[in-house]
């Protein structure tokens, strides 16, 4: 049985994707909690910039249980027996992982909740490599596998983060990047001259509810499917139980703002993607335009400001590519989005 959602109070709270920048986990860990402090939604970053191990990719990878994972010419493939870069990759987030817990002994109030974020089962097949050099994801045996191991890893993960963060509520956010061409058969072959077959919805639906159940297992109180806006499988999403969905708003057409919004009205959460960060030399979005965002396609479809409630607000991607300080004005702006919207929902 999943553990109910606590009650909480009924406002708009900012978090940010996961990816970071820099090489410095204490460095990341306190500036992410020091923004984001309750009511908000800390996370434990990925720093990609450390290289092998500490991209999204390997971190996921790490935590598949009998399924060992090393990185060759095209990437990471699926191997025999451990290697030094899945050693690398634990290593890493064992680290990042006990700096958290420094980072949080430190603290005089630390926050409530705590995100983290794991690569979902098919953008996972689609990103790791069989042993002749095709992506997992063409073959039906090993999409069934390796989201079963993902689903029995999650929970050791949960766990080892809950010890580090004691008391505090843990949040999961899947992230499925590559969805749309999974479901689409857009994904090229190793050879680059076809595409892989298209992976039925409901096999992908399948997988989600395999993780999310785990997931709800292992103690998450959240667990949110984090996809892009193009093409994104919102009903799937919903049917696999996820507690909801993170997306985007730059690009929604009409038809996914309806979906959305009953999925809000039937009390799914709705992590907006409302800051646009996709050019980091660009100065930030002022905030009542960013409010304006989310405000304007909610008052259209009919939702109260009272339905605000239980909205979050996130950048519309990760912010490896910024500069720490840069990041960390990207926090700061997204908790004045959220006053923002906070004052709308107050009337």
């Amino acid at each position: 049985m999943a553990p109910p959602l606590a009650a909480e109070p009924q406002q708009v709270t900012a978090t940010a994707l996961g990816a970071w920048p820099g090489e410095d986990p204490v460095e990341a860990a306190r500036i992410i909690r020091g923004e984001l402090g309750s009511p908000h939604l800390p996370f434990l970053a990925e720093l990609p910039d450390r290289g092998v191990g500490s991209d999204a990719l390997g971190r996921t990878a790490s935590l598949l249980v009998d399924l060992s994972v090393d990185v060759q010419p095209h990437g990471w493939r699926i191997v025999d027996r451990p290697g030094k870069d899945l050693k690398r990759a634990r290593s890493a987030l064992s680290t990042d992982i006990n700096i958290l817990a420094d980072v949080i002994g430190a603290e005089d109030t630390p926050a409530t909740d705590l995100k983290v974020q794991l690569r979902g089962p098919l953008s996972l097949a689609a990103g790791l490599h069989l042993h002749n050099g095709e992506r997992a994801l063409i073959d039906y045996g090993a999409r069934r596998d390796l989201a079963a191991s993902l689903a029995a890893g999650a929970g050791s993960y949960l766990s080892r983060v809950a010890a580090a963060a004691p008391g505090a509520r843990i949040v999961v956010q899947i992230d499925e990047p590559e969805i749309a061409s999974v479901l689409a058969g857009t994904i090229p072959t190793s050879s680059g001259y076809r595409t892989l077959r298209s992976v039925p919805g409901q096999e992908a639906t399948d997988s989600w509810q395999l993780v999310i159940d785990a997931l709800r297992e292992a103690g998450a109180v959240e667990v949110v499917v984090c996809v892009p806006e193009v093409e994104a499988p919102f009903d799937r999403i919903l049917a696999a139980g996820a507690d909801g969905i993170a997306v985007p708003l730059r690009a929604l057409t009409s038809r996914q703002w309806e979906q959305l919004a009953g999925a809000v009205e039937a009390g799914k959460r709705l992590w907006a993607g409302a800051l646009d960060v996709s050019n980091p030399a660009a100065t930030l979005p002022r905030v009542a335009d960013v409010v304006e965002t989310v405000w304007r396609p909610w008052r259209q479809l009919g939702l109260t400001a009272a339905t605000l409630g239980g909205l979050r607000v996130t950048p519309s991607d990760g912010l490896a590519r910024y500069s720490p300080s840069s990041a960390t004005a990207v926090l700061t702006r997204l908790t004045q989005v959220a006053d923002g919207l906070n004052q709308l929902a107050l009337g």
